[in-house]
């Protein structure tokens, strides 16, 4: 799939665009490297010229503390341009790191400025991604700090699910994540040993099968009660 195509199925979940504003969008230029698993796309301090769109695979945002803690900020799927508030606020504040070997296509920010200035939906679709980013930011902090862990996992599951589907990536239930226990845990805010006992609670429960990094959700509708699952906070339905 060409990178303009992810873009395009990404800002067509959530605003309306004409003909036009796609074949704007497919004449970006765009420069495509592969990244290996757990490499830096772009990290905290630097001053980025280009923002990344994420082709294949999977990586996160995170911020490290002083001690070394890793707390993972969000996680992205193909269509997702994580590092887009680079196009303005010119300073990274976190760290954007591949989960897995992912394709990434590079977008220079003079490309992206004139995109916006010469086609004001596009604009739009673009800024509308930001605040769909502060929602699931917003999601994420009440789901760290106020849910179980059990409803935690559970939760996260049902969001990536939800989000790959969308994409028509996986029918929904079925899906690689390559993430290890420790990425889980610092995207939950627990212990790997901690998220070991939540992943064999959810089996017992016949809501999660998981062999390496294939997930299998048996019953979606069950995962998404128990994880407090209501994907308002995605905003996909499509604005006029």
């Amino acid at each position: 799939m060409r990178a303009t195509e992810r873009l395009v199925r990404k800002l067509q979940i959530s605003t309306a665009l004409d003909a036009e504003d796609t074949k704007a969008i497919e004449h970006l230029p765009i420069l495509t490297k592969e990244i290996p698993a757990h490499t830096a796309v772009v990290r905290e301090g630097e001053r980025a010229s280009q923002s990344g769109l994420l082709i294949d695979g999977f990586v996160c945002r995170s911020k490290t503390t002083d001690a070394g803690k890793r707390q993972i900020l969000s996680i992205h799927i193909p269509g997702d341009i994580p590092d887009l508030q680079s196009l303005h606020l010119h300073v990274m504040d976190h760290d954007v790191t591949t989960l897995s070997r992912a394709t990434v296509g590079f977008i220079p920010h003079e490309a992206l400025r004139a995109l916006t200035r010469e086609r004001p939906m596009v604009a739009e679709a673009l800024w509308r991604e930001t605040l769909i980013d502060a929602a699931l930011f917003r999601e994420w902090i009440v789901n760290v700090g106020r849910r179980s862990a059990v409803v935690r996992l559970a939760h996260l599951l049902a969001e990536i699910g939800r989000r790959l589907q969308t994409m028509d990536l996986t029918p929904g239930d079925r899906f690689e994540l390559p993430m290890t226990q420790l990425d889980i845990a610092d995207a939950l805010g627990l212990t790997p040993v901690h998220v070991n006992r939540v992943v064999q609670e959810l089996r017992r429960a016949g809501l999660l099968e998981l062999r390496k990094q294939s997930v299998f959700l048996p019953d979606v509708p069950r995962l998404k009660e128990v994880g407090d699952f209501d994907d308002l906070y995605l905003h996909e339905r499509v604005t006029a």
